[in-house]
């Protein structure tokens, strides 16, 4: 029995996670707190076809190109998954997916309901991971204090809220995000746990 896989994935594999929320759900303030956190975990840099916002950096954000390379890049059969929200396009290189867990790394993708549902069928071994706001006052008030969505614009994203959370039980955890620490922590501990997991 070879003992130095114990506690690392599969076989020596990383294992692949998934984190959706809402937006304003605080989704990218608890990865911020778990890439401090753990060590070998990566995150899968998502390529999108809108626009940077003004703190984003090319390549370490997101990968931002347009819409006619994106398309080729679906046509290619490219993407583990892609999605259209908001009238753009977002995708993950299935590439870089296979490259960093076949190098013993856990990757972490952050992608939105759409897709995670395709990961979920194209990757039976995917862990899924929802962080839940605390209400939707709570998800509005964040929405507004970011700055970056018009009156028309919020009001959209609430109501796709509302369709997506009508998708957590699709997911093998959920963690309530009404206090940060504690949220990072119990995802923290779901990433550890499923590390030690023995699997067939």
């Amino acid at each position: 029995m070879d003992l130095s896989t114990i506690g690392n994935g599969h076989g020596g594999k990383g294992l692949l996670f998934v984190i959706s929320s809402v937006s304003g759900g605080g989704k990218t303030t608890v990865i911020k707190g778990l890439m401090g956190a753990l060590e070998s975990l990566r995150m899968s840099v998502s390529h999108t076809t809108r626009e940077p916002r003004p703190e984003e950096v090319q390549g370490r954000d997101y990968h931002f190109i347009s819409e006619n390379l994106f398309e080729e890049m679906v046509q290619g059969d490219l993407f583990l998954e892609w999605a259209q929200v908001y009238g753009r396009y977002y995708g993950t290189l299935r590439s870089t997916v296979d490259s960093l867990t076949g190098n013993g790394l856990d990757v972490l993708l952050d992608i939105d309901v759409q897709g995670a549902m395709q990961v979920k069928k194209r990757e039976k071994d995917a862990i899924l991971i929802f962080i839940v706001p605390p209400g939707e006052k709570e998800q509005e008030r964040r929405l507004r204090e970011r700055g970056t969505e018009r009156d028309n614009d919020l009001e959209m994203r609430l109501e796709a809220a509302r369709q997506e959370l009508a998708f957590i039980h699709e997911y093998d955890y959920s963690v309530l995000n009404d206090d940060i620490k504690e949220a990072v922590s119990a995802v923290s501990c779901i990433i550890r746990a499923e590390r030690c997991r023995n699997r067939a």
